[in-house]
C-alpha cells in the first residue's frame, strides 16, 4: 500500500503538495517512513535507499509497533546530551595517564602528534558513531539495522562495556573509602606506626642526604660512598630501593592486603565491599528513571571535576619545586617528534581517552532528537576532552614537582602513571600539606566524580542495549531491569574485592577493552563505509543535519580510507608492543593470560557467530542470504514525525513536516 504525504511549512502553507521525484516512498502504520531516492527541486533531498518492493518482499515491512510498550526516552534538554558525552570522555586516565605520556614523550612536543592524532583519528571516529546512534535511534545492538549481517558488533560493544563496568566501579569504591579514611585529623598513610606497617616502612625523611649524594639506611643513618666499600653501597642501594611510603603500604597493606598472586586470592576485604555496595548505589538512584534522572546528575558529574581540578591548582602554585615539575611536563624534545613510537602513544591515548567501540557514543546520542546538530557535538566533546587533559597536567606535575623538591629526588624518579598516582604518589604528597585531611578529600571527591560520569555512560549503554532488545523493560519495568543489572556486575565485581582482587582487576584491564576495542572499531568503521557505503552514510547525515559535514571529501576520504588504517595501525603497534599483564613484581602465569585473551576474544568472536546465525536462518542460495542481510532494514530512515532541515540555507527557511497521512491506494 502506498501513501502519499501533505506537507506543511511553517510559512502557513498546508495544501496538499507531492513534489517531482525520482523514486519511490512507503508509510506503514503512519509511525514508519521509508523515503528512497526523493529528489526535491525545492530542498535537494537525496534520500537513496534502493529497491523498496523487493526489500518488502524480503523483510515483510518494519515489524509493527507493540501496545502498552514505552516509548523511548529523550534528553530533557540539548545540554544534557554534551555535558553527559563530556563526562563519559573525561576519565580516570585524564588524569593519571595522559600527564605521564606526555612528559614520557617529548613534553610539549608531544602536543602536536597528539593534536594531530585528534583531528584525524578521535573526532572522525567520535562524530562517526554519533552519527551512527542519532539516526539510528537505537542502541548498539539493534542500531545495526543498517547492516543486520553484522549486528554482532553490537553484541562485541555490549560485551566490552560489560566488563569494563564490572572492574570500573571497583576502582570508585577505593576512592569511596579513601574519602571515609580522610575524615580524620591526620591522615592514616601519614607515620609508619599503624598496624599495617611493615619492617620495609620508610620511616624518616632523606632529602637532605639525598641532596647531599648519600643513601639512608634503616636506622636513619646517611651513609656517603666514600665511608663504604663498592659492594656494601650496592646492597644498601638496594636495601633502600625495597623500601615503601607509608602512603604505598596504606593502600597495599591495608586498603587492599594484597596477597602473593592469583594462586592466592584470600578473603574479602570488608571496607571495600562496603565501598562497592555504595558505589553501585549511586549508580542504581541516579539512572533510575534512565536519561531522565541521568542528564540531571551530568550538571554535577561534568563541572564539578573541573571546580576541583582549579582549587588544586591554585594550591599547587603555592608549593616550593611546582615549576620544576610545570618544566618537566612542558620542555619539548623535538627529536622525539621523529619517533614512530610517539605517534602511537598519541594515537593509542586519543582511540582510549574518548572511549569509541564500547558503544557509549551510539548509546548516548540514540536519545538525541533527530536533527540534533551532533557534528558541533563531536568538536566541542573531542576538543574538551583534551584540553580537560592537558590542564590536568599542570595540577598533577605541580603537585609531582613538589613531591620531588620534598624528597630531594630528580622529578622523573617521582612521576608515575595509573593507579601508583591516584592511591599512592598523590595521596603521599597530600599527607605533606597543611590541613592534609581536606586536600586529600577533594582529590578523591574529583576522582570519584570523574569515575562515576564515566560509570553512568557505560551502565546506561547496557541498559539501552537490554530495553532496545527487549522494549518490554522501559517504562514501569525499567527500575527492574537496571536493578538486575546492578546486581549481576556488583556480583562479578565481588572478585576483585578479595585480597588477591587486585590481580583480576588488572588482568581484566589489560585484556578485556585493548584489542577487542580497537579490533571492533576496524570492523565497524569499514562495514558503514564499505558495505553500506559511505555516500550513503553522508547522505544520511545531510538528511539530520541539513547540510554535508564540512569539508566533505574530508569525512569521506578520512571514513572510508583514514580510520581504518588508522585504527589497524595502533592495533599493530599495540600487539607489537604488547607485554604479559603483571603488577609490581609480580607476572601473571601462563593460565591467567590465556584467561585474559580469552576475556579478549569472546567479544569479538560475537561477531561470526551472529553473522553466521542470522545466515542460517534466513532462505535462498548463500550469496543471496548475504546480500540480504548486507541491505539495510526499512527502518533505517528518518522518523515520521522528523523535521527535515534545508540543506542549503541551514536554520533559515522554514522546516517541514509530514503532518498528515492519505491513503492513495487506489490511487495509484
Amino acid at each position: 500500500m502506498w501513501k502519499r504525504w501533505k506537507w506543511e511549512s511553517a510559512s502557513g502553507l498546508g495544501e496538499e503538495q507531492q513534489p517531482e521525484y525520482q523514486g519511490s516512498s512507503s508509510c506503514r502504520d503512519k509511525t514508519t517512513c521509508v523515503f528512497e531516492n526523493l529528489d526535491f527541486d525545492t530542498y535537494d533531498l537525496d534520500l537513496r535507499h534502493q529497491e523498496n518492493d523487493q526489500w518488502r518482499q524480503d523483510w515483510g515491512g518494519p515489524p509493527e509497533v507493540q501496545p502498552g510498550v514505552s516509548q523511548r526516552q529523550r534528553w530533557g534538554r540539548q545540554i544534557e546530551f554534551i555535558l553527559s558525552s563530556l563526562s563519559y570522555a573525561v576519565g580516570l586516565g585524564n588524569i593519571w595517564r595522559f600527564p605521564y605520556l606526555c612528559y614520557r614523550n617529548g613534553g610539549g612536543a608531544f602536543l602536536i602528534p597528539y593534536a594531530i592524532m585528534l583531528m584525524t583519528c578521535g573526532m572522525p571516529l567520535m562524530f562517526f558513531e554519533l552519527c551512527l546512534g542519532q539516526f539510528g535511534r537505537e542502541g548498539p545492538i539493534t542500531v545495526w539495522k543498517i547492516a543486520p549481517l553484522f549486528q554482532g558488533i553490537g553484541y562485541a560493544m555490549f560485551m566490552i562495556s560489560f566488563f569494563i563496568g564490572c572492574y570500573y566501579n571497583v576502582v570508585l569504591a577505593w576512592a569511596i573509602y579513601y574519602i571515609y579514611a580522610s575524615f580524620t585529623h591526620t591522615l592514616p598513610w601519614t607515620t609508619c606506626d599503624q598496624e599495617w606497617s611493615s619492617q620495609f616502612c620508610k620511616k624518616f625523611n632523606s632529602r637532605n642526604c639525598t641532596l647531599a649524594g648519600g643513601l639512608m639506611n634503616l636506622t636513619g643513618e646517611c651513609i656517603y660512598p666514600n665511608m663504604t666499600t663498592t659492594d656494601e653501597w650496592n646492597a644498601l642501594n638496594e636495601s633502600v630501593s625495597s623500601l615503601k611510603s607509608p602512603a604505598d603500604e596504606f593502600f597495599h597493606n591495608h586498603v587492599l592486603d594484597i596477597t602473593d598472586g592469583l594462586h592466592d586470592m584470600g578473603g574479602f576485604q570488608g571496607s571495600i565491599v562496603l565501598s562497592l555496595v555504595i558505589a553501585w548505589i549511586i549508580v542504581y538512584l541516579v539512572l533510575i528513571k534512565g536519561v531522565e534522572t541521568f542528564g540531571k546528575a551530568v550538571y554535577f558529574t561534568a563541572t564539578f571535576p573541573y571546580l576541583i581540578l582549579v582549587v588544586l591548582l591554585v594550591r599547587a602554585t603555592t608549593l616550593p619545586g611546582y615549576m620544576d615539575g610545570i618544566t618537566f611536563y612542558l620542555t619539548p624534545d623535538w627529536d622525539k617528534i621523529f619517533s614512530i613510537s610517539v605517534w602511537g602513544e598519541a594515537a593509542i591515548q586519543i582511540f582510549f581517552s574518548l572511549g569509541p567501540c564500547w558503544g557509549s557514543l551510539i548509546a548516548l546520542s540514540s536519545y538525541n532528537r533527530f536533527s540534533n546538530n551532533c557534528y558541533r557535538d563531536a568538536f566541542i566533546v573531542s576538543i574538551g576532552n583534551c584540553l580537560t587533559s592537558f590542564f590536568a597536567g599542570f595540577v598533577i606535575f605541580g603537585i609531582i614537582g613538589f613531591m620531588a623538591h620534598e624528597l630531594g629526588l630528580p622529578v622523573d624518579k617521582v612521576a608515575v602513571q595509573g593507579a601508583g598516582l591516584a592511591f599512592v604518589a598523590y595521596p603521599e604528597a597530600v599527607a605533606r600539606l597543611p590541613l592534609s585531611p581536606v586536600w586529600s578529600i577533594l582529590f578523591f571527591a574529583m576522582l570519584l566524580t570523574l569515575g562515576l560520569g564515566t560509570q553512568f555512560t557505560i551502565l546506561t549503554t547496557i541498559i539501552t542495549t537490554i530495553t532496545d532488545d527487549f522494549p518490554v523493560l522501559r517504562g514501569k519495568n525499567f527500575k527492574w531491569a537496571l536493578l538486575v543489572a546492578c546486581t549481576v556486575m556488583f556480583t562479578v565485581g565481588l572478585s576483585m574485592t578479595t585480597k588477591g582482587g587486585m590481580y583480576v582487576l588488572q588482568m581484566m584491564d589489560s585484556y578485556s577493552s585493548t584489542f577487542s576495542a580497537l579490533m571492533v572499531g576496524v570492523i565497524e568503521v569499514v562495514v558503514v563505509t564499505w558495505v553500506y557505503g559511505v555516500d550513503n552514510f553522508l547522505n544520511d547525515i545531510r538528511i539530520m543535519l541539513g547540510f554535508y559535514p564540512y569539508p566533505r571529501i574530508f569525512w569521506k576520504y578520512v571514513w572510508k580510507f583514514g580510520m581504518p588504517i588508522t585504527v589497524t595501525t595502533i592495533l599493530v603497534f599495540t600487539w607489537i608492543d604488547f607485554k604479559p599483564a603483571r603488577y609490581g613484581d609480580y607476572e601473571f602465569p601462563f593460565w591467567a593470560n590465556a584467561v585474559g585473551w580469552g576475556l579478549s576474544f569472546v567479544s569479538v568472536m560475537m561477531i561470526p557467530i551472529v553473522a553466521i546465525v542470522k545466515i542460517l536462518r534466513e532462505n535462498g542460495s548463500f550469496i543471496q542470504r548475504v546480500k540480504k542481510l548486507c541491505r539495510p532494514l526499512p527502518e533505517w530512515a528518518p522518523p515520521a514525525d522528523a523535521c527535515i532541515r534545508p540543506n542549503d540555507s541551514f536554520g533559515a527557511k522554514p522546516l517541514l513536516k509530514v503532518t498528515s497521512f492519505e491513503d492513495t491506494e487506489n490511487k495509484i
